[in-house]
């Protein structure tokens, strides 16, 4: 038994290793290559900015105002937010910054995604399917640089792009090592994913904000029915399905605030997790089946699996069965028990290593090559390049939790970072 533990540990590392080898292509790519541009005489789009906010009126208002101040004709760009189940006076702040408001109370459907559907319903019932060409969706919390939209724009006028995301820093990197994992994370998202993602024609993965989606694709699917715990990848995944493409336009950034709070950064690491789960289980065999296409949707179907693959579940059942092992060898003679303690450790150890080098590869290369556009001193910067990897593996309690338990969703308070922050846009 203790030789079958040991090889099972092995061939986990090699079929791990085999599976995610196609993201060394992606280092490669993302440290030597410029990123796709778009049309510079590109004609000047109609969009709608949509931002669901619930109990957002700390930030709410300097979100509107950088969206005001966008380097695009502000009759091309409208403002929506839909004050979701607010108990605050979000409504009122926004529309006093120039959004157009909508609000609605709804305690069983409840989420981003519900949102987003009821406030695509209105506008289209107002203002018609065919008011906009594309909507921008926003988190509350996001300060938007004053040529995102501008940027986005060349891009989608390529028409080769169902959706597209952007480059996403941090308001708060080096707040704490809770806030520097979260930013580092979308850091290497944006950098050494979707930019060579995009290189290389498969397709990118809209995470959470600060992402364009076409109002064709929103009328085709009579609105926003995206609405698992994590309805951002689950979008993501159904387009790779159907043959959408998700594109990365690298020179649009909007600044974003992450949790400085473990308990925060638990509650939303939870929801992210039982999301996954809820992925899994709906759209694992489309994926499966739309590997078998080939080129690049078939890339893409496989590399949207890869994403949502639970693979700590993997790791941490193995190291469950060398302790049941080691447990029940406490019966045997003491030679048997000795040995399997040792096997344990030794496995425990191995594992313990390859993921938290990994994990340090993964953040210190990203630091590097991101150094020039995270905001705060060297020192900090140096250490929570060494926190990232017990801020991910963190994710292995919470990925037992989110498992076992029931997760709901639960707003994120924001507002101390933005406050505080020192960005200019």
């Amino acid at each position: 038994m203790l030789r079958f533990l040991e090889s099972m540990q092995f061939m986990l590392f090699v079929f791990f290793t085999a599976a995610y080898a196609y993201q060394i292509v992606y280092l490669f790519v993302g440290l030597i290559g410029k990123g796709r541009g778009g049309r510079e005489n590109a004609k000047l789009h109609r969009y709608a900015a949509v931002v669901a906010a619930r109990n957002e009126s700390a930030v709410i208002a300097n979100l509107i105002r950088t969206l005001k101040e966008q380097n695009y004709p502000s009759e091309l760009l409208d403002i929506y937010v839909i004050a979701d189940n607010c108990t605050d006076n979000t409504a009122q702040i926004s529309r006093q910054a120039g959004a157009y408001v909508y609000e609605r109370f709804n305690k069983v459907q409840v989420g981003k995604g519900y949102a987003l559907e009821y406030l695509f319903h209105h506008i289209f019932e107002d203002k018609g399917e065919t008011a906009y060409d594309g909507f921008f969706v926003f988190d509350a919390d996001n300060i938007v640089d004053r040529d995102f939209v501008r940027e986005m724009n060349k891009m989608f006028d390529t028409g080769e792009y169902t959706a597209l995301t952007s480059y996403r820093n941090s308001q708060n990197f080096c707040a704490n090592w809770i806030s520097a994992g979260y930013a580092l994370w979308f850091l290497r998202e944006s950098r050494f994913l979707n930019r060579p993602r995009t290189q290389l024609g498969v397709n990118c993965a809209v995470s959470g904000t600060g992402f364009l989606v076409s109002a064709q694709a929103v009328r085709e699917d009579a609105g926003w029915p995206y609405h698992l715990l994590t309805e951002d990848i689950e979008f993501s995944i159904a387009c790779a399905t159907r043959g959408r493409r998700i594109g990365y336009c690298g020179k649009a950034v909007i600044y974003d605030e992450q949790p400085e709070k473990f308990k925060q950064s638990w509650d939303q690491r939870l929801r992210w997790s039982k999301g996954f789960y809820q992925v899994d289980a709906k759209y694992t065999g489309s994926l499966l089946r739309g590997c078998t296409r080939g080129g690049r949707e078939g890339m893409s179907c496989y590399d949207m699996l890869m994403t949502v693959a639970p693979c700590n579940l993997f790791t941490i059942a193995v190291l469950a069965l060398s302790i049941i092992v080691c447990v029940t060898s406490l019966t045997q003679p003491a030679f048997i028990t000795y040995r399997a303690m040792r096997v344990l450790g030794r496995i425990f150890w191995l594992t313990l290593r390859g993921i938290t080098a990994s994990l340090f590869l993964f953040g210190a290369v990203t630091m590097a090559a991101e150094w020039k556009r995270i905001a705060g001193p060297v020192h900090k910067k140096i250490l929570y390049t060494f926190t990232f990897p017990l801020f991910m593996l963190t994710y292995v309690p919470i990925s037992v939790a989110a498992l076992v338990g029931k997760v709901e969703w639960r707003p994120i308070r924001h507002g101390i970072a933005s406050s505080n922050s020192s960005i200019e846009s």
